[in-house]
């Protein structure tokens, strides 16, 4: 086997840095959803808890919450991913029609990026021509707005992320003050909100390459907080009820 063979075989299936990187900002982006969850639907649950002790009242509170939160979440994304693409669309006509109409000085323009980041002028003017010539678009798309016209998000595709991931992190809290005894259902819902809290503060600081321990201990301590403000919220409600 020849070295060149060798290289090929032992990197093909590497993804690139830019698909890499995207699949990354998915996955980050699915845990912060379902750390929403938790936090937001625990809140509610814990809450109602400490107002009543009619199961039937928190678990009806939790599913409103899991499906508003849910909803929330899809929309909002929905739209600031709409919005997004649209931005990116007009600017990728914009550039198009540039390239269109004033050819040369767009691969100028291309040729000067090159040099800014280290390329001489005679090496920085010759790949601006190829990658011009390869596909134009795409190489003034990447180089000067930071786009691959290739790779739009879908806002689709970005509001069921959101709607999931955050279905998936309310569960937790909802089935955990759901299924234990009226007198443990409090404590079990903290317990296994913490767990999940932590769970998601190490992965999502795994992700960012940060310390996991400062992380875990900041998402663990917002969630605890949430759950500790809201149920003595609940218990001065219930108290003023009774």
């Amino acid at each position: 086997m020849t070295e060149t063979q060798s290289t090929t075989s032992t990197h093909g299936h590497e993804p690139h840095r830019d698909d890499l990187g995207s699949r990354l900002n998915w996955l980050r982006a699915g845990v912060l959803g379902a750390n929403d969850g938790i936090v937001s639907v625990a809140g509610l649950v814990v809450g109602v808890a400490g107002a009543t002790t009619d199961h039937t009242a928190v678990l009806m509170a939790g599913i409103a919450g899991l499906v508003a939160g849910a909803l929330s979440m899809a929309g909002g994304e929905y739209v600031s991913v709409s919005t997004q693409r649209d931005t990116e669309r007009a600017m990728l006509r914009l550039e198009k029609e540039e390239l269109k109409t004033m050819p040369e000085a767009e691969e100028r323009e291309l040729a000067e990026i090159y040099e800014e980041k280290g390329l001489s002028p005679e090496l920085a003017a010759r790949v601006a021509r190829e990658l011009t010539e390869k596909d134009a678009l795409q190489a003034h798309a990447e180089a000067e707005l930071g786009i691959d016209p290739g790779a739009l998000t879908s806002p689709w595709q970005a509001a069921w992320a959101s709607l999931l991931s955050f279905a998936v992190g309310a569960l937790l809290p909802l089935l955990a003050i759901s299924l234990p005894p009226l007198s443990w259902r409090v404590w079990a819902c903290v317990i296994a909100v913490g767990a999940g809290l932590f769970l998601t503060g190490y992965v999502s600081a795994r992700l960012g390459n940060a310390r996991a321990r400062r992380a875990i201990a900041r998402n663990v301590g917002v969630g605890l907080l949430t759950m500790l403000v809201t149920y003595y919220v609940g218990t001065l409600f219930g108290v003023a009820v009774h």
